[in-house]
């Protein structure tokens, strides 16, 4: 095998393949990327066994061929040359990687393609969603997954048909992140899948925010097209909890409050938190909210910021990740926060509702 390329065309999906891989400093064939030469285009192959990656790049092709190489030294080699391009020169189990513009030369042992597994290929239709949809529908869930093994079927994001709608779901058991997107009654009834976080954030990292994005679901597995991307996953087993079930028929209070204002406001307050806890206290009452952390032998800190709240005086405590991370997720310039009583649950949305919302549980005052 023998090709020429352009390092940075190559160096973009280098660098996500090497992040599929798990093996990352054992030597063998599943730490390396598979790449393949043909018809002057380079097929690039990596997996963790759960998690498949594989994507096309052009090149100019001398001599068809297929390798694997060791995916973090071939990285790091990527790194540490200038831009320009690149000869790649494979024969017998060795490939010869030369930059134009450096006198260097270097020399990686590789393992036969032959021995790389093979992919999985979906057995039922895809169907097509808008890629801008389908990536704000994960940046408003995936940061709420459990990272707690032992409850494995939290681990990844609920994706399910319901009528007309996509729905997604997460939660780690103290907070929940909900959103649904009309996309039809013409794609396969699928039922519930659990979907791990790697392949998504993938999708959120590398896919534009123009055209399609085409999945499929099986039983085990999920297929997601986009670009030049194939990407696949086999799903967490398990049954997801009924999320339904925690989700507030109505909530006696609201609040509006700046999004912005408060994220810097427990950005700040947050410095003297107990990074244990990580617990905060709002505290609300006409105009005003109060951000505030618990009195420690470090300090204390507290910040006042403008709210629109006519109820009565009330304080929760919250962990105040659970409230900065659907922040982030939002973009609107106003939220709201919706309440009844301090111990039982609080929703977050955008003042303009939308089509998600997030649901925090609150914790003990004290």
């Amino acid at each position: 095998m023998k090709f020429t390329c352009e390092r940075s065309v190559l160096l973009k999906e280098i660098t996500i393949a090497q992040e599929i891989i798990t093996s990352k400093n054992v030597i063998s064939v599943l730490s390396n990327i598979f790449i393949e030469a043909e018809n002057d285009t380079l097929s690039i192959k990596a997996t963790d066994m759960k998690v498949n990656f594989e994507t096309k790049v052009p090149v100019t092709v001398l001599e068809p061929g297929a390798t694997t190489v060791f995916g973090e030294k071939f990285l790091s080699i990527l790194n540490s040359i200038p831009e320009g391009e690149l000869e790649f020169d494979q024969k017998d189990a060795k490939i010869l990687i030369k930059p134009s513009k450096k006198s260097i030369r270097f020399q990686l042992k590789s393992i036969a393609s032959e021995k790389f597994p093979e992919f999985p290929v979906s057995s039922v239709p895809f169907f097509d969603v808008p890629v801008k949809e389908f990536k704000n529908m994960v940046s408003q869930t995936v940061f709420a997954v459990s990272d707690d093994e032992t409850r494995y079927f939290m681990n990844g994001v609920l994706l399910e048909k319901n009528e007309d709608k996509l729905v997604m779901v997460a939660t780690d058991g103290r907070r929940l992140a909900y959103i649904d997107k009309p996309v039809g009654t013409d794609i396969n009834d699928f039922g519930k899948a659990i979907v791990p976080p790697k392949i998504l954030n993938i999708v959120i990292k590398r896919a534009g925010d123009e055209g399609l994005i085409s999945i499929s679901v099986t039983d085990k597995t999920i297929f997601i097209r986009f670009g030049s991307y194939n990407l696949s996953s086999v799903l967490f087993e398990g049954q997801f909890p009924n999320y339904r079930k925690v989700i507030p028929e109505t909530q006696s209070f609201s609040l509006s409050v700046n999004r912005l204002e408060l994220l810097d406001a427990l950005r700040r307050v947050s410095l003297m938190v107990e990074q244990k806890s990580r617990r905060v206290y709002l505290g609300v009452k006409p105009g005003v909210m109060s951000v505030y952390s618990e009195e420690s032998d470090i300090g204390t800190a507290k910040e006042d910021i403008p709210c629109k709240y006519d109820g009565e005086e009330v304080s929760i405590a919250l962990n105040y990740r659970y409230i900065e991370e659907p922040c982030k997720a939002i973009e609107d310039e106003e939220i709201s926060i919706r309440f009844t009583e301090q111990k039982k649950a609080i929703t977050i949305v955008p003042v303009s509702e939308k089509d998600f919302f997030h649901i925090v549980m609150p914790m003990n005052l004290d």
